[in-house]
């Protein structure tokens, strides 16, 4: 059937609109006449994971798949871990457990020898081995918060909640460069859980179904993955499952992996990158 005129423009500004019964009161984008181009996936296959996991920090690291995990209140089961998966069972081999009562684990990243960790609301991060996982160091950062992490192989570079992503020198953790990021011209806040995949960042929205592809150079939004129909079957699986939160890429496979809070599977993703 032929889309009329008016139908067929509307569809193109849908590109550049937030889904506000996703975003839930996140801040709006008005239409332009460039959409964001759709990301188009297929899910390879899946492997269990724990739904006890409150994914705050997911990557691969020398092959093995790695979580960094809050404690909410709200779920008393919930630790704040760090540890890796075992892709047969779910289940995490812990290597490092916080004390719930006093912080929130948030990302994770792995940059020369090291393992660093985010925390969410005490302005303070951790530094491990990365072999023994004994820890080395603790840094601290000015944002209020502390959310998703990953590393470009030269930065660390964590998000806070807000619109900017923040480098940082791995040797001091100190802040060397900011990035703000734009949707259509407009700031995009939200940021959570953070994957770099040859020269972009892939960014959870924190509360939306999708992930976001930042240029790094320019802090724009250039794609978006659009990953509602993984959310509904991870949620028809578990009626407990929370927010989609968590994106890992193995660079030596070329794989990609998704995966949320709570939530009974991680899925294998293949689409362009």
């Amino acid at each position: 059937m032929l889309l009329t005129t008016t139908l067929w423009m509307t569809l193109l500004l849908i590109g550049c609109k937030d889904h506000t019964d996703r975003d839930q009161g996140v801040r709006s984008i008005s239409p332009v006449a460039t959409p964001i181009p759709s990301i188009n996936f297929t899910v390879i296959k899946t492997i269990p994971h724990d739904t006890s996991l409150f994914t705050e920090g997911f990557l691969v690291h020398d092959g093995r798949i790695f979580e960094s995990t809050g404690s909410p209140d709200e779920y008393p089961d919930a630790r704040s871990l760090v540890g890796i998966i075992d892709p047969a069972t779910g289940k995490m081999d812990k290597k490092i457990e916080l004390d719930k009562d006093e912080y929130f684990g948030e990302g994770i990243a792995f940059i020369k020898n090291r393992l660093y960790q985010l925390t969410y609301y005490n302005q303070k991060g951790f530094i491990y081995d990365a072999t023994t996982f004994k820890k080395t160091g603790e840094f601290t950062y000015s944002s209020r918060e502390g959310w998703g992490m990953t590393t470009d192989s030269a930065h660390l570079i964590m998000d806070d909640s807000s619109d900017v992503l923040i480098f940082l020198d791995p040797s001091t953790c100190k802040p060397v460069k900011t990035l703000k990021v734009t949707l259509c011209g407009a700031p995009r806040d939200s940021l959570n859980e953070l994957e770099y995949i040859k020269g972009y960042i892939y960014a959870n929205v924190w509360l939306t179904d999708y992930i976001l592809k930042i240029d790094t150079a320019t802090g724009k939004v250039v794609g978006r993955l659009d990953l509602a129909s993984i959310v509904a079957d991870a949620r028809n699986k578990n009626p407990n499952a929370d927010a989609l939160n968590g994106i890992a890429y193995d660079a030596i496979t070329d794989k990609i992996y998704i995966t949320g809070k709570r939530w009974s599977n991680i899925y294998q993703l293949s689409f362009p990158h």
